[in-house]
C-alpha cells in the first residue's frame, strides 16, 4: 500500500562500534509496517500538489501579487532572524544572573569556610542551588519530552522530510528555553548552543504560521505559507539563525542547515537563510553589547559563545599564532580527536540503550530522579577536584604575560582552598561559567598544571556523556569545546616544557577543541566555517579544516556522529546524502511495495470511509481498472461509466496531439503550414467505426476480471488476480484531502453530473493545516453513503513517476533531491505496478533487499 513510509526502527548495532544488521526483508518490511500503524513518523511532502484548487490560485495571481507574496516571505525570514536573537538574549541573560547569584553565595561561603572549617555548608550550598535548577529543568521536559536535549537529532530529521510529533510545537519551545536556563545554570555539563538551533527552528516554524495548537486563542487569519514546503524553508531559516546567534557565525549558521538538514536547496533559499542568520546575528550583538556594556550600537558581542582574540603580545616578534611545522601535529591530534569522539559515541550510544531500556518505560519520577542524580554527582565532583587536585599557583604578573589579565585577576580568578598571592588552577576552570573556561583556556598562558588539565579533561568527558542523554535541555557544543580545549592546552604544554618547542598554546586549544568537537559530531564545512567566524581569525581555516577531516575520517572508521547516532536510536528513517554504488544491482521493482490501496476518480462515500478507517496511509493512487468489456460495463451504471469515461479523456494519444497542434498551426499565416496541417489531418483522422489506439491498448490481450464497482472497499478475500488486476494510473491523492471532502460534503448523488459536487478552494483545503482532521472527527450520520465523490479536482495529477526498471541510485536521488513523500512506479503503458516511500530508500532496507537479491541470484 502507499505506506507513508514514515516508519523505522531502532536499527540497534551488535557492538557499539559498528553497526550491523541481520534481519531479513521480510522482518525489515514487517518492523516498518507496524512503525507506521502505529503512527509514530510521517513524511513531509516537499513537492507541490499541483491539483485544480491550486492552479485556480495561480491563475489568479499577477506579477505584482507575486512580489507581494515574496516581500512578505521576507519579512518573514527577517522577523524570525529578530526573534531568534533575542530568545537568545533571554537565555544569556538569565542564565548570566542564576549563574553569578549561585558562584557569588557559594564563592563567598568557601572563601570564609577554607579559614573556620565549615567546608560542608559550602558544598550543601552548592547542591541546593544546583539541584534546585536541575529539578526546574526536568520538570519543564515532563511537561514536554521532545524538549529533551539538543534537539538537534530531531530538527535534522525534520529538515531530512521526516515529520516528529510536537519538535516545532510552541509549548516545546516554552519549555525548551526555560529549561536550557536552568539545566545551564545547574552546573551540569552543557551548553546552551545546542538547544539555540531547537528554538531557531521552531520559531521558524510557528512564526509564519500566526497560529498555535498549544494556545488555540493564537489563530489569525493568515493564508500564506499553508504547505510543508513553506514551513520547511522557515525551519532551515530558523535552525541557520539559532547557529548563527550561539556561535555569532551568520554564515556557518547557513552551512550548518546545509551541511547537517535540508534535502532541497536552491540560490533563492541560501539569500533567505543567510538573510536570517545575519538578522539573529546582529539582534543578538545589539542588545549583548547594550545590556553588558552599556554602549548600544557597539556591537562588541556577536554571539552566546565568543572565542576572543588570538594574537600575540606585542612585543614578542618571534611569536607566530602557528607555523607550517605544527601542521604535522594537528593531523597526529585530528586522529586523537576522531579516536576520543568514537569513545565519546559508544558510551554515550551505550548509556542511551540502558536508559531507552531501563528508565524511558517507567514512571517519569525515574528520569527526574536520574537528572538529580548527574547533578548531584557532577556537583560533588567539582568540589572535590577543586580542592583535593587543584594546584595552588602564584599570581603571574600583569608586566611579564603575553595578555593583559587585569580582568582575570579582578573576575576570574578563583583562590577557593589556597593561601593568600595564589589561585587555585582547577577552582578558576570549574568555578566559572563555561564560556569564561574557555576563554581561559584559549588566551591565558601558564595558568594551569598538565595534572589539572588531564583531570579536568577525563571529568569532563565522562561527565558529559553521561548527562548528555538525560532529561534535560542540553547542548553538546560547549562541553565537546572544553574536553578538545583541555587535550590541546596538555599538548602544547608538553611541548613546551619536554621538548622545550615555542609553540602558541591557545592555538593548539583551539585545534584540540576542534579535533575532538570534529571526532564527535562529524560536522565538516560547516564547523570549520563556524569555527573561523568565532575566532575571527580566517589564519585558522587551514589548520582546522585538516584537523576536522581527519577527525571526521578517523572517528567515521568506528561508528558515526553522535546526533546520527541518535536519530538512529530513534528509528527515524533517515536517508544519507546518497546511496553505495552496489546498491545500483537493485531497480524500483526489487524495493517497490506492490500491494496497494487506492480510490476511483469516482468513488462512492462508504467506500472512502471504509478506506479511510482500515488503513493508516497518507496517500492513495488514483486508478482506473483496464478491463475487456468495459462497454458492457458503461451501461445502467453511472458511476462505472464515469470512470471509464475520465479514463479515456486523461489518455493523450499521439493522433490526439497531433491534430492540437494542427490547429494551433492553421493561424499561422504562411499557406504551407496550413496545407501541412491540412493533410495531416485528412490522413490521422479516424473514423466513428474505427477504434483508435487507445481503445486497442485499454482492451488488449486481458481476459475480463471480476465484476468490481468502486463503492466496494477493498478485500482480504481478493484472489491474486483480482489484486493484482491491471490499474491505469491518473494520480495521487492524500488522506488529508479526502478526509477534508468528506467533512465538507464535497459529493454528488447519482442522479447528478459530477459538475453538482460542491467545489472547494484552495484555501478550504489548507485551513487546517498542519492539524488536519482524522476520519474520525467526520460525523457519518451527516453523509449519505450511497452518494458519490468526485477526487480528480484535488488530486495531483503529475507526481513524480519511475519505471520499474529504474536504478535505486536514480530513485534515490529523485526521492531526497525534491524531497518526495510517495513516488509511484509506472509502467512503459501508464500502470501503476507499486510505489516507494522513505521506508524502502533506508539504508537498513536497501541492504537487506541487497542480501535477498544476491542469494536469489
Amino acid at each position: 500500500a502507499v505506506k507513508m513510509a514514515c516508519c523505522g526502527n531502532c536499527f540497534c548495532c551488535k557492538c557499539c562500534c559498528r553497526e550491523s544488521e541481520t534481519r531479513t526483508p521480510e522482518e525489515l518490511v514487517g518492523t516498518g509496517a507496524q512503525r507506521v500503524d502505529s503512527g509514530v513518523w510521517e513524511s513531509l511532502d516537499y513537492d507541490r500538489c499541483i491539483n485544480e484548487p491550486y492552479v485556480e490560485v495561480l491563475e489568479g495571481i499577477s506579477n505584482k501579487k507575486a512580489r507581494q507574496y515574496e516581500a512578505v516571505r521576507w519579512v518573514m525570514v527577517f522577523a524570525i532572524g529578530v526573534t531568534v536573537g533575542l530568545v537568545g538574549v533571554f537565555v544569556d541573560f538569565f542564565v548570566h544572573i542564576f549563574t553569578k547569584l549561585k558562584f557569588s553565595v557559594v564563592g563567598d561561603s568557601v572563601e570564609r569556610c577554607t579559614d573556620q572549617g565549615c567546608l560542608p555548608v559550602s558544598l550543601l550550598e552548592l547542591l541546593a542551588f544546583n539541584l534546585t535548577f536541575v529539578l526546574l529543568a526536568s520538570v519543564l521536559v515532563l511537561i514536554e519530552p521532545v524538549a529533551a536535549g539538543s534537539g538537534i537529532p530531531e530538527i535534522k530529521s525534520y529538515l531530512n522530510g521526516v515529520k516528529i510529533p510536537g519538535i516545532v510545537r510552541l509549548r516545546t519551545f516554552l519549555c525548551k528555553v526555560a529549561g536550557v536556563v536552568f539545566s545551564v545554570a545547574g552546573g551540569l555539563f552543557v551548553g546552551k548552543e545546542g538547544p539555540m538551533i531547537h528554538s531557531g527552528a521552531i520559531v521558524g516554524a510557528g512564526l509564519p504560521q500566526f497560529q498555535s495548537i498549544t494556545f488555540k486563542w493564537i489563530k489569525l487569519n493568515f493564508p500564506y505559507f499553508r504547505t510543508d514546503r513553506d514551513k520547511r524553508d522557515f525551519v532551515s531559516a530558523g535552525a541557520a539563525a539559532g547557529v548563527a546567534a550561539a556561535f555569532g557565525a551568520p554564515i556557518g549558521g547557513t552551512l550548518f542547515s546545509l551541511e547537517e538538514g535540508s534535502s532541497f536547496w536552491n540560490q533563492a533559499l541560501t539569500w533567505k537563510v543567510l538573510f536570517c542568520s545575519m538578522s539573529a546575528t546582529f539582534t543578538l550583538n545589539f542588545f549583548r553589547s547594550g545590556i553588558y556594556f552599556n554602549k548600544w550600537g557597539s556591537f562588541q558581542l556577536p554571539g552566546l559563545l565568543n572565542f576572543g582574540e588570538f594574537k600575540c603580545s606585542d612585543g614578542d616578534k618571534q611569536c607566530h599564532l602557528w607555523t607550517a611545522v605544527d601542521l604535522s601535529f594537528f593531523v597526529l591530534m585530528g586522529v586523537v580527536g576522531g579516536l576520543l569522539g568514537a569513545l565519546f559515541n559508544c558510551m554515550n550510544k551505550c548509556l542511551s540503550k540502558y536508559r531507552m531500556k531501563h528508565i524511558l518505560p517507567k514512571a517519569r519520577v525515574i528520569r527526574v530522579l536520574e537528572s538529580l542524580l548527574v547533578s548531584m554527582v557532577t556537583s560533588l565532583l567539582i568540589f572535590a577536584s577543586s580542592m583535593l587536585v587543584g594546584d595552588c599557583l602564584e599570581l603571574p604578573s600583569v608586566h611579564n604575560t603575553t595578555v593583559s589579565i587585569s580582568s582575570l585577576l579582578c573576575e576570574d580568578i578563583r583562590r577557593y582552598f589556597c593561601p593568600n598571592n595564589t589561585y587555585n588552577d582547577m577552582a578558576t576552570l570549574l568555578f566559572n561559567p563555561q564560556e569564561k573556561a574557555i576563554h581561559q583556556l584559549f588566551h591565558q598562558e601558564g595558568l594551569f598544571s598538565p595534572l589539572s588539565l588531564l583531570v579536568f579533561f577525563v571529568l569532563y568527558l565522562l561527565m558529559a556523556c553521561w548527562t548528555y542523554g538525560v532529561s534535560v535541555p542540553s547542548g553538546l557544543f560547549v562541553p565537546s569545546l572544553l574536553c578538545g580545549a583541555a587535550f590541546g592546552r596538555l599538548v602544547a604544554n608538553i611541548l613546551n616544557v619536554k621538548l622545550h618547542m615555542d609553540v602558541y598554546s591557545g592555538t593548539f586549544a583551539l585545534i584540540g577543541a576542534a579535533a575532538f568537537l570534529g571526532g564527535v559530531v562529524r560536522m565538516t564545512i560547516s564547523l570549520t566555517v563556524i569555527l573561523i567566524e568565532s575566532t575571527n581569525e580566517i589564519s585558522y581555516g587551514l589548520p582546522i579544516m585538516i584537523t576536522l577531516m581527519v577527525a571526521k575520517w578517523t572517528g567515521d572508521l568506528f561508528n558515526k556522529g553522535i546526533y546520527d547516532i541518535h536519530v538512529q536510536l530513534r528509528g527515524v528513517p533517515l536517508l544519507d546524502w546518497e546511496t553505495e554504488v552496489e546498491m545500483d544491482k537493485l531497480t524500483a521493482g526489487d524495493i517497490m511495495e506492490p500491494n496497494l490501496t487506492y480510490v476511483y476518480p469516482h468513488t462512492r462515500v462508504q467506500s472512502l470511509v471504509s478506506i479511510l478507517r482500515t488503513t493508516v496511509y497518507h496517500a492513495f493512487p488514483v486508478v482506473t481498472e483496464n478491463r475487456h468489456n468495459e462497454k458492457d460495463f458503461t451501461k445502467g451504471n453511472v458511476l462505472v461509466s464515469n470512470n471509464i469515461h475520465f479514463k479515456r479523456s486523461s489518455v493523450v494519444t499521439r493522433a490526439g496531439e497531433q491534430r492540437r497542434r494542427c490547429q494551433s498551426m492553421k493561424s499561422y499565416p504562411s499557406s504551407e503550414l496550413r496545407n501541412m496541417c491540412e493533410d495531416a489531418s485528412s490522413e490521422q483522422e479516424p473514423s466513428e467505426d474505427r477504434e483508435d489506439v487507445l481503445q486497442q491498448m485499454l482492451q488488449r490481450r486481458h481476459m475480463p476480471y471480476p465484476n468490481l464497482y468502486p463503492d466496494q472497499s477493498p478485500s482480504e478475500e481478493w484472489t491474486l488476480e483480482e489484486r493484482f488486476r491491471p490499474l491505469t494510473f491518473h494520480g495521487t491523492i492524500l488522506r488529508s484531502q479526502l478526509v477534508n471532502l468528506l467533512l465538507r460534503g464535497a459529493c454528488y448523488a447519482e442522479s447528478q453530473s459530477s459538475a453538482a459536487q460542491p467545489r472547494l478552494s484552495f484555501a478550504e483545503m489548507t485551513e487546517d493545516y498542519p492539524r488536519f482532521p482524522d476520519i474520525h472527527d467526520v460525523d457519518l450520520t451527516q453523509l449519505n453513503p450511497r452518494m458519490i465523490v468526485d477526487v480528480t479536482p484535488y488530486m495531483n495529477p503529475c507526481p513524480y513517476t519511475v519505471s520499474p526498471n529504474s536504478r535505486i541510485s536514480q530513485v534515490f536521488n529523485l526521492f531526497r533531491t525534491m524531497g518526495l513523500r510517495h513516488l509511484p512506479v509506472v509502467n512503459a503503458v501508464g500502470e501503476i505496478v507499486g510505489i516507494i516511500t522513505r521506508h524502502n530508500l533506508t539504508h537498513e532496507f536497501l541492504t537487506a533487499k541487497l542480501r535477498q537479491h544476491s542469494i536469489t541470484i
